[in-house]
């Protein structure tokens, strides 16, 4: 391992740390799903992914990530930044004029990291695809992961690249969804009902694996078995419950803070709940 569990999670608690930090300084953004988020990305960008923060788009020869729910922007800014791929100071700029760091993921700012525009909901599975078999193409071995919101899942496109995937045995390719049960407007369940998405998923064939997403332990061990499972002629799909808000009790399970900014007494309470050996920006 390239780090202890404990050392995951330290981080981890860090990555929720700037998270709050970021959405409260500028009144803006969306923390519930980025914190629930922040032991997947940990794991994947600490512990998992083989990539380097010397940045390319082509990402020859790397395993490379693409967020389709680029409105969690901050837990994957804060990542990249502690992963060295820009300074942490940077993090301060988060939502303001001129910044790299817009409230979704953009391309023309050059900012490393990102190679992908993200926040139009539904789109990211069809890139993580076209990336997929473009690295097959090119008989690199790397491995595309791919992170969507479960809300997404209304949206029709995913449908026809979930159907595209399996036909054409994209087994390089780990697709996550963040199953937390809720949208910006309320419960999944009663907005538009998923059902079950893992018979749905194995029905298109897709190998399905289910993880606990807010146990670091349980994580890190669900990505490497999902990286076993590659080229063996199916796409995986790490079914991933997690609880939006994980972290801060007043947020947790509520949709209440998917697009809400914290304000003093609140941060300062979310602060107070999440301890850190690291360093704020």
């Amino acid at each position: 391992m390239k780090h202890t569990i404990e050392e995951l999670e330290g981080i981890a608690t860090q990555v929720r740390r700037d998270i709050v930090r970021m959405v409260h300084a500028c009144q803006s953004g969306h923390p519930g799903g980025s914190l629930g988020c922040a032991d997947f990305m940990t794991a994947l960008y600490f512990e998992v992914m083989n990539h380097s923060s010397d940045f390319t788009m082509l990402g020859k020869d790397e395993d490379m990530f693409f967020l389709s729910n680029g409105h969690i922007s901050p837990v994957f800014y804060s990542v990249l930044a502690r992963s060295g791929y820009f300074e942490i100071n940077e993090l301060a700029t988060f939502r303001k004029l001129n910044s790299r760091l817009q409230g979704h993921p953009t391309t023309h700012e050059g900012l490393p990291g990102i190679r992908v525009a993200s926040g139009s909901l539904g789109q990211g599975m069809s890139v993580a695809i076209g990336a997929a078999l473009s690295k097959k193409l090119n008989k690199d071995k790397a491995i595309i992961f791919s992170l969507h919101g479960d809300g997404e899942l209304q949206e029709g496109q995913n449908w026809e690249a979930i159907m595209y995937a399996p036909f054409n045995k994209v087994d390089n390719l780990i697709a996550s969804i963040d199953y937390n049960g809720q949208q910006i407007d309320g419960p999944t369940e009663k907005i538009l009902s998923l059902d079950n998405l893992q018979t749905k998923f194995e029905a298109f064939g897709w190998h399905v694996i289910n993880s606990d997403g807010n146990d670091m332990t349980a994580i890190v061990k669900a990505l490497h078995y999902a990286k076993s499972l590659t080229g063996k002629g199916r796409p995986i799909l790490n079914l991933m419950s997690t609880q939006m808000g994980m972290g801060v009790d007043y947020m947790v399970g509520s949709h209440k803070w998917h697009g809400t900014a914290p304000n003093d007494e609140q941060l300062a309470s979310a602060l107070n709940q999440l301890p850190s050996t690291l360093q704020d920006y």
